[in-house]
């Protein structure tokens, strides 16, 4: 539930602060809510048809078969969580500027309406397709049930949109680099935990090396089937006797979105 929290609360409320930009931009419009409203339900709904394909998808594979395609959505949410943090880190200032000059325009009269339905509906369709693969992949880390995933995203949907709504209207005042500096260094434990945990589902099926089993046995303290221990493995992706192999995984992943995010955030913004 943490898990998906986390990541669902991330993804809206960086839709959010598009929506908020676009609105702000463009107050005094007529008829803008209903296009920007009309750009949030297209995009929900593309996500929604993302959504139902994967799971269509992953019903009709069996055995290994099953282990190799939740591996690689595991690898593949990796790689778009580390995507993520590292472009956020470089390009957040100049998306929430190229989404003012979207509402500028309109606002001049030089740009129509439905620019805002498509511009809202693409921000929204790429936050929402990440939810899905991310929380497939926590579902598949974790083993989590539906309703559990299903409360932490609800959760996280209010929180963000809680937020979201008290950023537009002025009520908080938080400055943005450190909430996503916090959320980020969070994101990418959870990365390293996805990680970890592919590899293990590869390593059971002998196609990579498991480096050594039971490196460790921790379940004294922390056991797998505690509420405590799961709720850790759906954060970063505990193991009470990890292999060799995912504690190399867990290491590298995290050592090189660390890095990386580091280094884009020290590079200048480009004017």
């Amino acid at each position: 539930m943490l898990g998906s929290l986390l990541i669902v609360f991330r993804e809206v409320m960086e839709a959010g602060l598009i929506v908020g930009i676009v609105l702000a931009a463009t107050r005094g419009i007529a008829g803008r809510g209903l296009w920007v409203a009309g750009g949030i339900g297209a995009g929900v709904l593309g996500a929604a048809v993302v959504a139902a394909f994967a799971g269509a998808l992953s019903q009709s594979l069996s055995g290994n078969g099953q282990d190799v395609f939740s591996a690689s959505i595991l690898c593949l949410a990796v790689l778009m969580l580390g995507w993520h943090i590292v472009w956020m880190a470089r390009h957040g200032r100049e998306m929430a500027r190229d989404m003012q000059a979207v509402g500028a325009a309109v606002a001049r009269g030089t740009r129509s309406l439905p620019a805002l339905a498509v511009v809202v509906a693409v921000a929204v369709l790429r936050e929402g397709v990440e939810v899905v693969l991310f929380l497939y992949g926590i579902a598949v880390s974790t083993g989590a049930g539906l309703v559990p995933m299903l409360t932490g995203g609800l959760l996280g949907v209010a929180g963000g949109c809680a937020l979201s709504w008290a950023l537009y209207r002025g009520l908080v005042v938080i400055p943005l680099r450190h909430l996503f500096s916090v959320t980020g260094w969070l994101v990418s434990i959870l990365a390293a935990g996805m990680a970890s945990q592919a590899a293990a589902l590869l390593a059971n099926d002998d196609l990579i090396p498991a480096m050594g089993y039971d490196i460790w046995d921790s379940s004294w303290l922390l056991s797998d089937g505690s509420m405590a221990g799961r709720a850790a493995k759906a954060l970063m992706g505990y193991s009470d006797r990890p292999t060799g192999v995912q504690i190399v995984a867990w290491l590298v992943t995290l050592l090189v979105l660390v890095v990386a995010g580091h280094r884009m955030r020290r590079q200048p913004a480009r004017a």
